[in-house]
């Protein structure tokens, strides 16, 4: 029992000593294999996102969900970030990509701001749109911001 404790203490030194919180992505033995456990929510997948309505649906109520379990968000901070959204998505296409790159810092200053975990999932989405650069991107983008705000009225 004590070497158990001495070793699980030892690897979160080691995690703390590489900046990283010793429970999130922890490797874990099942049946012979690794798994990886990752803490917080799941990833939206860009590829599907563009290509399948249905999925754009599922993610935003999944992010309403997870609002509402894990955040006291109010409805005006997710309007203010929807109308920035709908303004990058205005902006001419030689600006567009900057604007995208802005509003992910507005972002994470909101979800820091206010302590909004449940908006995570889409600072990460939107950086892949960003980076991938693509105008079809950034409308799937406003249509699944679109509906987490009208999911969360």
């Amino acid at each position: 029992m004590a070497t158990e404790v001495q070793s699980e203490s030892k690897g979160r030194s080691t995690a703390a000593r590489e900046g990283r919180n010793p429970r999130e992505g922890a490797a874990r033995e099942t049946a012979g294999r690794t798994e990886r456990r990752s803490e917080g929510p799941p990833e939206i997948d860009l590829d599907k996102l563009i290509s399948d309505s249905l999925y754009l649906d599922n993610q935003a109520h999944a992010v309403v969900s997870r609002m509402r379990d894990l955040d006291s968000g109010t409805k005006s901070q997710l309007r203010r970030l929807y109308n920035a959204v709908r303004r990058a998505c205005r902006a001419p296409e030689s600006e567009r990509q900057h604007q995208f790159v802005m509003l992910r810092a507005r972002l994470a200053y909101t979800i820091a701001r206010h302590s909004l975990r449940s908006l995570e999932t889409l600072e990460r989405l939107l950086l892949q749109v960003t980076r991938k650069n693509d105008p079809r991107g950034y409308e799937r983008f406003r249509d699944l911001f679109e509906a987490i705000v009208a999911y969360n009225e």
